[in-house]
């Protein structure tokens, strides 16, 4: 994942709405929601819950499948997983390096 993917994904997350519907969605697994469903439960209008799930969308965060008549929508695990690898990957990597060269130069 690169730098501009991950920030356009963490902008999309910085919604307060737009987070509140992804983790309803994290958390209803992967059978998801249909979107009547995710409007009961968060409390938006249609019109504003259609915008916040156009930007999760495009943004790779959620999935929707058509079944008949309904939307159903799910998180999408895969990218959630790569947006949080992109940023533990190189958790504490200077500290470490530091450590080794601080090591190295004592002779340990």
């Amino acid at each position: 994942m690169t730098l501009e993917q991950s920030a356009r994904r963490l902008e999309a997350l910085g919604n307060p709405t737009r987070l509140a519907l992804f983790r309803l969605l994290v958390r209803a697994g992967t059978t998801g929601l249909p979107v009547g469903q995710i409007q009961e439960r968060i409390g938006v209008p249609g019109s504003t819950l259609s915008h916040h799930l156009h930007r999760l969308v495009a943004n790779g965060l959620v999935t929707q499948e058509r079944r008949g008549t309904v939307l159903v929508c799910r998180a999408d695990y895969g990218t959630m997983r790569g947006l949080i690898g992109f940023l533990l990957d190189e958790c504490c990597v200077d500290e470490k390096q530091a450590a080794g060269r601080a090591d190295a130069e004592q002779g340990n």
